[in-house]
């Protein structure tokens, strides 16, 4: 079994809960990380990603690499400057510990990584299996870089394993928060048409597709990390106004208001993405939130 793992991106919020489920079943977990961290059980080594430099001991002992680093696609408006920071936080990152792993000792048998599911992009309603083709926008071929660069570990002779991750459920960051904020305050409502398919999973089937992936060395090539029941933009926001007793009466957001506001960014709310979790589900894997109230009950409490 898998003893020593390294994780980049260790200190965002699905870091943080890989790590804790990590430390639970017993691993040594390690972070690859901009600056020194402060939690005792996990030791953190120091990079610097834009001038290339990193702590050589930071794959000692490592049998397993879980690549989680990128910058936040919805952090910031799309300039050139902010596109070519989230394609270089995600490639430049693997390809310099790869680098480190050709001319030094090591025991790194497994790359594991994150992906998105906006390697589809906007696709309406057709369902998007692993084997879909991406599209030539900016936010596909930002993943068909990041899994290009993640399968240079293949000539290493290492098991690389990536996970299309769709929109992550969780109340302590991402999506949710944002969504929720306006239904808390009356205003909430869907946006663009509403139709809109919106690829969820709840945090901890997360969590839970890394340990799988990390155990059982089977595992590789791509999955997609999602529920497999997704919901429009409209469901999903009448499911967590239901959730916090809100009701919606504000009209949808005009999708050309999002497009002022946000630029080419837009289309990560006014797109519609619907993926299938059959590959995953085939392979053994079983979702504890399979359905949207379920994932919202668990999350809110009620």
């Amino acid at each position: 079994m898998t003893r020593s793992i390294l994780l980049t991106g260790g200190s965002g919020l699905l870091g943080r809960h890989l790590t804790k489920a990590l430390l639970a079943k017993g691993y040594a977990v390690s972070h690859l990380s901009r600056k020194a961290g402060s939690d005792a059980q996990v030791k953190t080594f120091v990079w610097d990603i834009g001038k290339g430099i990193i702590d050589e001991h930071c794959i000692d002992g490592a049998d397993t690499i879980v690549h989680l680093a990128g910058s936040g696609i919805a952090e910031k408006r799309w300039t050139d400057a902010r596109k070519k920071d989230l394609v270089d936080s995600r490639v430049k990152s693997i390809e310099l510990v790869y680098d480190l792993m050709k001319r030094k000792q090591h025991q790194v048998t497994s790359v594991i990584s994150a992906s998105g599911i906006g390697y589809y992009s906007n696709r309406g309603d057709e369902l998007m299996h692993e084997t879909s083709a991406p599209t030539n926008d900016f936010i596909s071929q930002c993943c068909v870089l990041w899994e290009a660069a993640v399968d240079e570990g293949e000539k290493l002779g290492i098991r690389t394993l990536k996970f299309r991750t769709g929109v992550v459920l969780d109340n302590d960051g991402g999506a949710l928060p944002t969504l929720a904020k306006p239904i808390k305050f009356y205003v909430g409502s869907p946006i663009g048409s509403g139709k809109q398919w919106v690829p969820w999973i709840h945090w901890r089937d997360v969590v839970e597709m890394y340990l799988l992936g990390i155990e059982n060395k089977s595992f590789s090539g791509v999955y997609n990390m999602v529920a497999p029941n997704p919901v429009t933009n409209k469901q999903l926001t009448r499911a967590v106004a239901q959730q916090l007793n809100k009701p919606l009466w504000a009209p949808n957001v005009p999708g050309f208001v999002l497009k002022l506001l946000l630029g080419e960014m837009s289309s990560i709310v006014l797109g519609s993405t619907k993926v299938s979790a059959q590959k995953i589900e085939d392979a053994g894997f079983k979702f504890k939130y399979a359905d949207i109230d379920a994932a919202l009950n668990e999350i809110y409490g009620s």
